[in-house]
């Protein structure tokens, strides 16, 4: 069974792996340059990247984010479903394996690999990235997404320990969208979607409560920097490496409520030039207007990691053990 898994595995394994392999290669011959910069400009290094550095740096987050949807789709989707979908399974079950044995080895040889190959890539790239993510966290800035802080919902899947979660997740998903649809390649579309929008959920609506979220209030005045506007105003929470979870208006009774009209008004026909927009900005603080902000600063970085890499390997083993069940009990 072992033999026969791997032959049917190899070649997306061998493919994966040696992508794998020659990333980590590259990442580990050009960290160390980063690390020296690091310690000699601090978090001024980070003007000093070349667009190489960001190149491989977009390249290593690419992988991060694509390789456990991959897993799913080509690794997952396939691994019951082609066998189903030929009759194959027959033929094992007959030759004196029993079910629970022949998914065993299926299930258990496959997602050894996935977890291997998706910690590879986490170990390297979070290693790379590990003096740029300081410098950003001590309030440095540069070019493009290097600018956003590790914990940040546009970074957070690239880095740490979350992705070998996402991937046992998405091959477990796979694996059990297989055995219902019976269809490789109406399984591997629908391992897609689903990875998507748990993707998208998890995000928006669980992650900002795997740890205690943090409150603030901002005065808002004439030299207030807003970072976005204008029927949302977005202040800046100054708070290196924290990632803004939500900020909305309050009075001055404490209560959320919408901009005034004579500040919005500054917006309808084109941007208002600075003057009017600093004295818009007076005119909100003096009548009592502030922001509230709710993030999550720098330090939950891991908490958030841990908590979220929990959650995936656990709907994994439910994934798991459902596609067991079914097996035994439900086909044919």
């Amino acid at each position: 069974m072992i033999w026969l898994t791997w032959r049917q595995l190899r070649t997306q394994a061998v493919t994966v792996y040696a992508g794998l392999l020659v990333l980590a290669g590259v990442l580990a011959l050009t960290g160390p340059r980063l690390a020296d910069l690091y310690g000699s400009y601090g978090q001024r290094f980070l003007s000093r990247l070349t667009g190489t550095d960001e190149a491989l740096g977009y390249l290593s987050i690419a992988a991060m984010v694509l390789l456990p949807a991959l897993i799913g789709m080509f690794w997952g989707a396939p691994l019951i479903a082609r066998e189903l979908e030929h009759g194959t399974h027959r033929l094992v079950w007959n030759q004196s394996v029993t079910r629970g044995r022949w998914l065993a080895v299926k299930l258990g040889l496959t997602e050894l690999a996935v977890v291997a190959a998706t910690g590879l890539l986490c170990a390297a790239v979070t290693w790379w990235f590990d003096p740029i993510d300081k410098a950003v966290n001590a309030g440095g800035g540069g070019p493009g997404l290097f600018i956003l802080p590790r914990i940040d919902i546009a970074m957070f899947d690239a880095r740490g320990c979350a992705p070998v979660g996402y991937a046992a997740f998405a091959f477990a998903l796979g694996a059990t969208l297989g055995v219902l649809i019976r269809r490789t390649v109406a399984a591997m579309a629908a391992t897609l979607t689903g990875f998507t929008v748990v993707q998208i959920a998890v995000p928006l609506w669980i992650r900002p409560h795997l740890a205690t979220t943090h409150q603030m209030i901002l005065p808002i005045n004439a030299s207030s920097r807003v970072a976005i506007g204008p029927g949302s105003l977005r202040l800046n929470i100054d708070k290196p490496g924290a990632w803004l979870i939500d900020q909305r208006t309050i009075d001055a009774k404490g209560h959320a409520t919408a901009l005034p009209s004579y500040f919005t008004r500054l917006f309808d026909s084109a941007a208002p030039s600075d003057d009017r927009l600093r004295a818009g900005l007076g005119r909100l603080g003096a009548d009592g207007y502030r922001q509230l902000a709710s993030y999550q600063p720098s330090g939950n970085f891991w908490t958030l990691q841990l908590s979220e890499t929990a959650l995936f390997l656990a709907l994994a083993l439910l994934l798991t053990g459902f596609c067991a069940w079914w097996t035994s009990r439900r086909l044919s």
